[in-house]
Parts: structure tokens; sequence; C-alpha cells
């Protein structure tokens, strides 16, 4: 049984498979010992675990793990893993967008893949069918929006994701609402566009909490699946399983 800790900008997220089968997701909002007890305590078969972090890795965290499982990884640029990563800078790319396309690839093998993770901020990562992950964009995420609108302005008022909104605002509320909404769905829209123009069996996959927002709004075919990333670090893990690699 795997263990995988995702621990994001505002919450960490733990998954548990059974090889390549997910089999349950928690999340808290804290990175503590007493999260990874009742995970143990929960699911006692744990032998192997692997951490990804965009924030600092919990030292507390990883000490209990270290005493509990056999092995425990860390996702980071020196992990060996199942693609080829064609980034110029490797330390400064993070884990989660790789892993996401890791992912999608285990999903679907030998084709051009776009993961789009909507969170506080909106990547887009793109790996070919060769399995070689190239890079992307990273872009302002709606809540992010919202809020810088609020913060440099003297009179907009903070305001949030609304399911309806117009194309032209009547009102300071709606144009807020339209302009951010709009601005998101026309970007992502485009920018999957101009990528097909060049790969025009691209795989286009949404995930991150923004995500069912943006599925029934872009215009763009697209596939919504959640554990992407998670089922991305669990490919790194088994990959080295495979290969005898140990942290």
């Amino acid at each position: 049984m795997n263990l995988i800790i995702d621990i994001g900008n505002t919450k960490i997220k733990a998954s548990i498979f059974l090889k390549e089968e997910l089999n349950t997701t928690k999340a808290s909002e804290k990175v503590d010992v007493e999260f990874a007890k009742e995970l143990l305590y929960e699911f006692p078969t744990i032998e192997k675990v692997i951490i990804s972090s965009v924030r600092e890795y919990p030292d507390k965290l990883i000490n209990f793990l270290k005493t509990r499982i056999q092995h425990v990884f860390f996702f980071d640029s020196k992990l060996p893993i199942p693609v080829e990563n064609l980034y110029e800078s490797k330390n400064t790319l993070g884990y989660d967008r790789l892993a996401a396309c890791i992912g999608a690839y285990a999903m679907y093998p030998n084709q051009n893949i776009l993961v789009i993770d909507a969170g506080t901020a909106i990547t887009f990562d793109f790996l070919n069918k060769k399995g070689q992950y190239i890079g992307g964009c990273i872009s302002l995420g709606l809540s992010m929006r919202y809020k810088a609108l609020n913060h440099f302005t003297k009179k907009l008022p903070l305001l949030s994701v609304n399911e309806d909104y117009p194309l032209i605002g009547k009102n300071t509320n709606e144009a807020i609402t339209g302009g951010v909404q709009n601005g998101i769905v026309f970007e992502i829209d485009s920018y999957i566009n101009q990528l097909k123009e060049k790969h025009a069996d691209l795989k286009v996959i949404l995930t991150g909490g923004d995500a069912p927002f943006l599925y029934k709004s872009i215009s763009s075919t697209s596939i919504l699946e959640s554990n992407v990333l998670a089922i991305g670090l669990n490919r790194i893990l088994e990959f080295n399983i495979l290969e005898g690699s140990n942290n």
C-alpha cells in the first residue's frame, strides 16, 4: 500500500493507493504528525510513501514517517522519473507541475498532453507523445485575480467566483465578475487552440480547485481529473521502487 502526500499552498492532501489503484484521499489544513498518525492507524499496511511540497519540507513529519515506513521518497529534481525532463531550470520547476504531467501520461500514454492546474495560480504544462516534459506557463488564478483588483484599487470590492457571469457587465460587480472570469476562460481557450494548431491530437486535462468551474465554462474539449497529481506521484513512487532507488 502506497501513501502519497501532496503539500500544497493551502492544505495537505494524502492519497492511498493499492499499487496503481486509488483507494481513498484525505485532506488537512495542518501539516503535522497527528495527521500522519491517523493515516497509519487507519491504513497499517502502508509500506511506501512519497512526499511532494510547494513549501518547505516539514522535518517533524518526515522524521516520524521514516521511523514507521521503510521506503520514504522526496520528490525533488534529483529523484528519477519515468519521463524525460527538458525544462531548462529544473531546480526551480514546481514539482506538482511535473508530477501532474506524469500522472496524465500514465493515464494517456504516447499522447501529446496539456495539463491545466487551476488553483492559487493557473499552470499550463505540456508533455509530448515521446514522454518528454517540455514546459509551460504560469498565470494568476481566479481568486488571485479578484484579490488583486481589490488590493490595488481604492473602490473595487472583493468578489469571488460566480457561476452566473455576464459578457457585458451592467454594474460594477458584474463588470468585475465578467472581466475576471471571461478573461480567464478566453485565456485558457486561446492557449489550448494555439497549441492544438501544432498538436491536433492534444489531450487536455483539467485539475485543481477551480477546474470544475472551468470545465463547464471553456469551449475546448477537456477531461476533468482531480487526482492526476496523486496518480503522477504514485507512478513516480512505483518507478523508483522498481529502479531500486531509495532516499
